[in-house]
């Protein structure tokens, strides 16, 4: 048996221009951090001539197949058929977080898929090779409309500027900020749960449609990840930062419609009267995780103002994706 794991994402800017539809003709950027919440993904031998069928599959539900176009889940199906396993095999995944909450679970589910088959089969690949292929997959193969930023946070952790030129010419700068300026950086940081899961590629469809009108917007959230890195790694106070989240919220907001609604515009004013300096919704839109920019005082008076909310303790900077036991 072996077991892989890899690390699901905040983007605090850039979100939107790491897809293909906008990047390829204006380029893009993302700032963000991987975080210590995982999903992982073990994988064993199966005796197959011992059983009625020669693959084994977990998630929320499992599966006993005896070919691979039997398989109902698309990204399990899609890469066996990838790395060319086609039986004797027994795959299961848990995960720290659900899916469809904003954090990039579902290319992490992917990313740490490919790994754990790689190695299963005595490859090595390198973590932006394991990235590439991420989103080959879920772009051509399971054909969702995904970006390209959550497979690169999975594949290489960290806390980085990442530059998408094309599909596979992304570049990764990591983030030069000191372990004190970090962990200053974290106090800084509240995640509630809105309480609504949603699935990205539903709420994305309909933003895509409008990147020629929004191409404006777009750009100045494209700028807005410079300036977050020039905040983080100067000298400038991290109020800066927050204030730049809520512009960027406003942005993104802007882009259409779908993206927020009532239940999620209180969420984000109660947080703001509350003391935070900024903050969004993390991911694509619609639900998921909402993000504060609150001072540390402030942030026993959010814990009581979302006491209904499940609330997320999160560290950045976490690693990429590893074989963790073999």
């Amino acid at each position: 048996m072996l077991i892989s794991r890899a690390p699901v994402r905040i983007s605090f800017f850039g979100g939107g221009t790491d897809y293909p539809e906008y990047f390829l003709q204006h380029g893009g950027a993302v700032l963000a951090t991987a975080i210590d919440k995982f999903s992982y993904i073990t994988a064993s031998p199966f005796l197959s001539r011992l059983f009625d069928y020669s693959i084994r599959l977990s998630y929320r539900k499992v599966e006993l197949v005896k070919n691979l176009d039997e398989i109902e889940h698309r990204v399990y199906r899609e890469c066996l058929k990838f790395c060319g396993l086609e039986k004797d095999i027994e795959l299961h995944n848990v995960a720290d977080l659900p899916a469809f909450t904003g954090l990039g679970s579902s290319s992490t589910f992917t990313v740490s898929l490919l790994h754990a088959l790689h190695s299963f089969k005595g490859e090595f690949i390198k973590p932006m090779e394991l990235a590439y292929e991420a989103i080959y997959v879920e772009r051509n193969l399971v054909k969702d409309k995904v970006g390209c930023q959550d497979q690169v946070l999975a594949a290489v952790g960290g806390f980085n500027l990442v530059e998408f030129r094309t599909e596979d010419n992304i570049i990764v700068n990591r983030v030069p900020i000191s372990q004190q300026r970090l962990q200053e950086f974290e106090q800084h940081l509240f995640i509630v749960f809105t309480g609504i899961r949603r699935k990205a590629a539903d709420v994305v469809a309909q933003q895509l449609q409008k990147v020629g009108d929004n191409t404006a917007t777009l750009k100045e959230m494209r700028y807005m990840v410079d300036e977050g890195w020039d905040i983080l790694t100067s000298n400038r106070p991290l109020s800066e930062f927050g204030a730049l989240l809520h512009r960027a919220w406003l942005a993104k907001r802007s882009l259409d419609g779908g993206i927020s609604n009532s239940e999620i515009d209180k969420i984000y004013q109660t947080g703001i009267e509350a003391g935070a300096w900024g903050g969004k919704l993390l991911g694509a839109g619609a639900g998921g995780f909402m993000l504060f920019f609150v001072p540390p005082q402030f942030h026993e008076t959010l814990q009581s103002c979302f006491a209904n909310h499940q609330i997320l303790i999160a560290k950045t900077n976490a690693p990429g994706s590893q074989i963790i036991f073999s």
